[in-house]
């Protein structure tokens, strides 16, 4: 207990310490950059004759930090690069000390591949996942990072696939582009996560999310709400993408790539200054992306989507900077073959249990022309940052995201001979599938708007030897969704049957089917504020000890509304607490870490108990134990991560049984007692192991079950927690010398195994099939032009993603592209 009531003691005399804090800071802080204004990433920057030193971010910034007082060369080097020194002079204060290389960000680039092995995958700091800068052995957090190294390798153009590089991430549902829900969900640590926060703070997007803004993906793990809330994170974690920013010299990338089932793309980066002295830059991202779908290419599904990321930057001086940035996302699809198992039906009436065994033509869509949704993103922000002193920082984020929807939604049902006779009063004893229902499920003039403003202030200071590293932030979040969705069955088909016309289920037949009979609505009009506080503190007790610990209070405001039936308003306040310890056996090379997480979801305001009784409802609460070990080894050519976690969620809501009244009407009586079971293992590991060979894989397993709820699916796996095993590699050369420099190849894959997408008393068990998916590239990258070429399930394997749903994923794929880079 003597570290927490040291801990404690700090935390107090920090808020009364201000001003001496900042006199005892000691640290040289800087950027460097390339002689075209563009960040230097993975240089390293040193103090002379000393062993003190700091690797730039992708930012080109580092920090050398514990700096006594004295006279000081600082040295930038890299293999193959001539070194730049400065001098410098410590007296008390942080000193910042910037640096302009000689070499253009290509030749930069050339010359650290040429002259040393580089772990060019790995990542290996953060600014957001903390909200403040840590490293990642200093975290004792796991967090995976995708950066726009592998992206580019890859030829990834969406965000979906950039997370098949993320250890334990599985997607479930591809984007539908409905207002509200309508993105892309995952599965993390047996938990649903989707991608709302955009550097930080919120900017979901509904449909699929173009890469081109990204500069890396950072999944975080686990329970997430101290630092981020629950409204935009899940008890799996939260994915924040990281996008690019504008630099100081003229520069870009157009591009052109085209491929299997009608692929063609289009996409620039620009990037120039606008005015003399270089304070204010602009850069402009866009893409325009088509592909039809593989399922009777060109007949009836297609995705077609534009993507324009426009940013500013305004850096008057090296304390203010301000940005402004946009994405603006317009689509028009036809919504992916999503197929149900009818909710009154048995997995015993089907005779089959797997997705390989039903009687669906892989190939097959069982729909028509029209059924298109259109789907608009726009999402605004704003951040201002000002160095209020060498200790101090103030940032402060506004952001605004807008989704719109209109159009159709169709999706699918499988019934068994069985069920579907039961519905028309006949008798079939006999299991099997002969019928699909078909339905739909439109939106109309459906919008949802989020607004978020933060104010953080960041500090870096010593109280005597011990170092500080704090962020207090004060949060305020409005969801405020007015969606309307309407629909519901349209008509029946055979299966199987040689020639039927399956385009018969087409905008002609919906429009008709709705004017015949009104469809049922389904509104949801709710208002949420959520105003939050939150603190984190990073204190070092020794040069290789360091704890973190941090609160948040959140005060909920639901204001009522409709969601698909009438909610009252109701206020909840929910604290969430995290710890965190960081040890460092082998300063900078290893790090053992342990934490405690938390995160909670606000439920409605009341509910009946079996004696009829009236309670007011607790948050459900998650809280994570997790534990392991990082390593940075072989001079960074090898970084590792392996953690042990167990999360148990708490007052969960269960039904216990529906009561009738006397007067006919229903009530339900429930029990906040329900429990639910998450623990695993995960390995991630990044590796230059040769000259040009670097590597990239991970490893996830995950237990997951039902403790005390429902005993319909009491003590069995949740049919949302996805495959319980799930793996990643990639491999890849490139020449880095001679006549082929620049020429490589790369290989690699994704696996799952079966996943219950049922798994009830009442229904059963329904699996989707494990699956190896195996991808490859090639490419030719010269400091004006690169040449690629990807191919996507190398084998033609048919497998199926399913969030409850099975939903057959691309055969072989083939894209080429080419670039030209200015």
């Amino acid at each position: 207990m003597k570290p927490l009531q040291h801990l404690g003691l700090i935390s107090t005399l920090t808020a009364c310490s201000l001003s001496a804090m900042a006199q005892q800071t000691a640290a040289i802080r800087g950027t460097v950059t390339t002689a075209d204004g563009r960040p230097a990433e993975s240089v390293t920057i040193g103090l002379k004759g000393r062993g003190q030193g700091a690797i730039t971010n992708s930012q080109g910034q580092y920090a050398i930090e514990r700096v006594r007082d004295g006279e000081y060369t600082v040295v930038v080097t890299a293999v193959g690069l001539k070194s730049e020194e400065k001098s410098v002079t410590v007296s008390g204060q942080g000193v910042t000390l910037d640096f302009t290389l000689s070499e253009n960000a290509e030749e930069l680039k050339e010359v650290i591949v040429n002259g040393a092995r580089v772990n060019r995958f790995a990542r290996k700091q953060s600014v957001d996942v903390s909200k403040m800068p840590l490293s990642n052995l200093e975290n004792p957090q796991v967090y995976a990072t995708v950066g726009k190294e592998l992206l580019t390798e890859q030829l990834v153009f969406s965000v979906d696939d950039a997370t098949r590089n993320a250890p334990g991430v599985q997607q479930m549902w591809e984007p539908t582009g409905r207002s509200g829900d309508g993105g892309s969900f995952y599965a993390s640590r047996g938990f649903v996560v989707s991608s709302q926060l955009r550097n930080g703070v919120a900017g979901g997007v509904t449909s699929a999310i173009d890469a081109i803004n990204l500069e890396k993906l950072e999944v975080i793990k686990g329970p997430s709400a101290t630092l981020y809330g629950s409204a935009l994170s899940s008890y799996g974690g939260l994915l924040n993408r990281v996008t690019k920013k504008p630099y100081e010299q003229f520069g870009g990338e157009v591009s052109l790539a085209a491929g299997s089932y009608g692929f063609h793309r289009a996409s620039v980066d620009v990037n120039t200054p606008l005015n003399a002295s270089k304070t204010l830059a602009f850069r402009l991202n866009g893409a325009y992306n088509y592909e039809d779908n593989f399922q009777n290419v060109g007949y009836t599904g297609f995705t077609k989507n534009v993507a324009i990321a426009p940013s500013l930057q305004f850096q008057p001086n090296d304390r203010l900077t301000i940005n402004l940035d946009a994405e603006v996302y317009r689509g028009s699809n036809v919504g992916k073959q999503l197929i149900y198992l009818a909710f009154d039906d048995k997995v015993a009436n089907f005779g089959f249990s797997r997705a390989d065994q039903a009687p669906l033509d892989y190939r097959q869509s069982y729909q028509g022309a029209g059924l298109i949704q259109d789907s608009r993103s726009t999402n605004l922000f704003g951040q201002v940052r000002y160095r209020i002193s060498p200790s101090f920082t103030s940032t402060t984020y506004l952001s605004s995201s807008r989704s719109f929807s209109e159009g159709k939604g169709p999706y699918f049902y499988l019934i068994s001979d069985i069920a579907l006779a039961a519905r028309n009063n006949t008798v079939i004893t006999t299991p099997g599938v002969s019928t699909l229902l078909r339905a739909d499920q439109s939106t109309q003039d459906s919008r949802r708007q989020t607004y978020q403003v933060q104010q953080l202030f960041n500090g870096d200071f010593r109280i005597g030897n011990l170092r500080n590293r704090v962020v207090v932030g004060l949060d305020f979040l409005r969801l405020d969704s007015n969606i309307e969705f309407f629909g519901g069955q349209i008509d029946a088909v055979p299966l199987n049957v040689p020639g039927f016309n399956y385009r018969t289920f087409n905008k002609t037949a919906v429009d008709a089917a709705y004017a015949a009979n009104a469809p049922g609505r389904y509104p949801v009009t709710t208002k949420i504020n959520t105003y939050s506080a939150f603190a984190s503190d990073v204190l070092n007790l020794t040069d290789k000890l360091s704890v973190l610990a941090a609160v948040r209070v959140d005060r909920y405001d639901n204001k009522g509304g409709i969601l698909y039936s009438p909610v009252e308003a109701y206020q909840q306040t929910a604290v969430s607490p995290k710890f965190g310890v960081v040890f460092q056996p082998v300063k900078d090379r290893v790090a053992l870490f342990a934490n405690y997480q938390n995160s909670f979801n606000n439920q409605n305001s009341s509910y009946l108990n079996a004696e009829g009784q009236s309670f007011v409802t607790k948050p459900e609460r998650a809280n994570q134990i997790e534990g392991g070990v990082k390593l940075d080894a072989a001079q960074g050519r090898v970084s590792a991560t392996v953690s042990y976690y167990d999360i148990r969620v708490q007052n969960i809501l269960r039904t216990l049984f529906t009561q009738t009244n006397p007067d006919g009407s229903f009530r339900t009586i429930s029990a906040q007692d329900g429990t639910q079971w998450s623990r695993g293992a995960e390995l991630s590991l990044t590796a230059n192991p040769l000259p040009g060979l670097n590597m990239v894989g991970g490893f996830a397993y995950n237990f997951s079950k039902f403790v005390n709820t429902n005993e319909n699916v009491n003590g069995r796996r949740p049919n949302t927690a996805s495959s319980p095993y799930l793996a990643n590699l990639w491999v890849s050369y490139r020449q880095p010398e001679g006549m082929l420099k620049g020429l490589g190849l790369g290989f690699g894959g994704n696996y799952a195994s079966d996943n219950k997408i049922l798994n009830s008393k009442s229904q059963g068990v329904f699996i989707l099939p494990s699956y190896t998916v195996l991808n490859a590239s090639a490419f030719y990258d010269q400091p004006k032009y690169r040449l690629a070429l990807k191919v996507d399930n190398l084998t033609n394997e048919h497998y199926w993603i399913g969030y409850t749903t099975i939903n057959a994923q691309k055969l072989r794929s083939i894209v080429g592209s080419v670039a030209y880079k200015f």
